[in-house]
């Protein structure tokens, strides 16, 4: 039965391997010209662990799909608003992976403090746009023309979602390191299992 959890810098060459093919000449999804090395997927997933969530599914020690927040913006305003992505194996598309991530994240980053959640796509990529539409998120704009790949310039769509209420006097976010300790934890990094349908690509 698949698994969701933190990643850890081990996972990092399996992250890899999701992440490469969209960074292929062909493929406009991910603006990166090329894939990161192994040791640069490691640092990412270590400077993100440090305040915000990146989470795998995994099942049989395969990391079928992955998610994280980051930073939305550094300035001090900001701090309540978070980018976010998600990326799922070939062939397992479809089966509930990318929308059980989410669940989870979501529900780890409102436990944090968060209220806003961001999310780009390189347009056209209806996959993208159908499962942000369907986790909730809402167009915000486009920018036109504003990535160069595949010989052709590319618009960026923006879309967002709430994560919960906003308060008129927001404390902080807390940081993973302390969420981690409360007893929302669990139930957290457990929301999104049930949307996770089994697939016969699946290990």
């Amino acid at each position: 039965m698949p698994t969701i959890r933190l990643a850890t810098e081990d996972d990092a060459a399996q992250v890899r391997a999701i992440y490469a093919p969209f960074c292929a000449p062909d493929s406009h999804v991910s603006f990166e010209y090329e894939p990161p090395t192994v040791e640069e997927m490691e640092l990412r997933i270590a400077l993100t662990l440090d305040r915000y969530p990146w989470l795998v599914c995994e099942a049989s020690g395969m990391i079928l799909g992955y998610v994280y927040a980051g930073l939305h913006s550094a300035r001090a305003a900001y701090r309540w608003s978070v980018n976010v992505s998600a990326y799922v194996a070939e062939g397992l598309r479809g089966t509930g992976i990318g929308r059980g991530l989410y669940t989870s994240l979501f529900a780890i980053l409102k436990l944090q403090g968060y209220v806003n959640a961001y999310a780009g796509a390189t347009l056209p990529n209806p996959a993208s746009i159908g499962l942000h539409e369907a986790m909730g998120f809402g167009p915000v704009g486009v920018y036109r023309e504003v990535g160069f790949k595949c010989g052709v310039w590319h618009d960026v769509i923006w879309m967002q979602r709430a994560l919960g209420e906003r308060p008129s006097r927001p404390e902080p976010p807390l940081s993973l390191a302390e969420v981690r300790g409360l007893p929302g934890w669990k139930p957290a990094i457990e929301a999104g299992l049930a949307l996770i349908r089994p697939s016969r690509d699946a290990p």
